[in-house]
Formats: structure tokens, C-alpha cells, sequence
């Protein structure tokens, strides 16, 4: 099995790509720690490797951050193995259904706004942040701000404040202008 690797912004994480959908039209699952990836054979896999600090899982790639203390010289390796490893074995990528979301925080009043925000973001953001090894999530719209939750690669990239600040929020405020702010919240 093949698995390319490329590099993201943020110098902490590196994108895997197997060759094959990893969570497919599921959507994505972030784990931030190995109790919390307990219903992904695939994430527990990875947090089994010392050095491994968080795993992003997207439609066609798999993107890991690596702790303060590794160095991608030894955890690459071990990162390409334990990923071919799984789809050897034939585990699912992950078990169950996704449970469903937070709740999205908006007046109801606003819906035709939001349903602006979320295509601008699904067809305009989430393919270049996907691209960089991560994803946007909409959280929420109040008086003019828009909340969204960073996942992957992008979670504490170094770059992910001037993303939001200098291209989403522009971008938004360009063609929704009801839109007045975008702030980053997490989970």
C-alpha cells in the first residue's frame, strides 16, 4: 500500500493520504486524545505510537500532530505503518454512527443568512482548509458574528488566526454583509 505524505501549515502535522476514502461522505472526527478516540480502530492505532498528540480523520486523508518531544523523522515511519497496518486488517475506520454535532447556536430568524455563511464555507473554505489537512465547522451566527471550530491540522496551526481574521472573515463580509465579525471557538 501506497501512502503519500505532505506537509500542512502548521509544522506540528502531517497529512496522510492512504489512496482511499478514510471517512468518506461520513464527514470528519477529530480526537484529541487517545480516551477520546476510542470508537476509531484506526485513531486508537495511531495514539498507540508514542509522540502522536492529536488525530484528524477527513474524507480521503488522515492527518496527525505530533507531540512537542517527537521529531517526524521516527514517528513518520511509524505513522505509515500503523495506517497501512489498519487497512490491512480490515477494520473500520471508525465504529458506529457519528453522534451528532454541538448544537449550532443562531436565531432562527437568521436562517437564510446562515444557509449563506455554510454554502460560502462548504464551497469556498472547507476544499482549501481540507487541502492544508483540516476543517471548518460552523458553530454559530449572533449579532453579526460568526463562530467556527478549526479541526485537523489547522487546530493551533500558527497560521489559523490570520486564516480566519484576514481570509474568512473578509471573504464572508465581501459577500454577506450581515457579517460583521468571525471568532474561533472551540468544540
Amino acid at each position: 500500500m501506497f501512502i503519500e505524505t505532505e506537509g500542512t501549515p502548521n509544522p506540528a502535522t502531517l497529512k496522510f493520504l492512504p489512496g482511499r476514502d478514510v471517512m468518506g461522505a461520513a464527514g470528519t472526527a477529530d480526537f484529541t486524545s487517545a480516551e477520546a478516540a476510542g470508537r476509531s480502530p484506526l485513531a486508537t492505532r495511531l495514539f498507540g505510537l508514542p509522540g502522536v498528540a492529536r488525530v484528524f480523520l477527513g474524507n480521503d486523508f488522515v492527518t496527525v500532530t505530533q507531540t512537542d518531544a517527537a521529531d517526524w523523522r521516527d514517528l513518520r515511519p511509524q505513522v505509515l505503518a500503523a495506517i497501512a497496518d489498519h487497512y490491512l486488517s480490515g477494520a473500520p475506520v471508525l465504529e458506529g454512527l457519528s453522534e451528532a454535532g454541538l448544537d449550532e447556536d443562531f436565531d432562527p430568524a437568521d436562517g437564510e443568512i446562515v444557509d449563506q455563511i455554510k454554502e460560502l464555507l462548504d464551497t469556498r473554505v472547507r476544499p482549501a482548509v481540507a487541502g492544508d489537512g483540516g476543517d471548518i465547522v460552523f458553530r454559530g451566527f449572533r449579532e453579526g458574528v460568526v463562530k467556527l471550530h478549526l479541526q485537523g491540522a489547522c487546530s493551533g496551526c500558527p497560521s489559523s488566526r490570520a486564516t480566519l481574521k484576514h481570509g474568512v472573515e473578509n471573504m464572508l463580509r465581501h459577500y454577506v454583509p450581515e457579517v460583521v465579525a468571525v471568532e474561533q471557538v472551540e468544540a
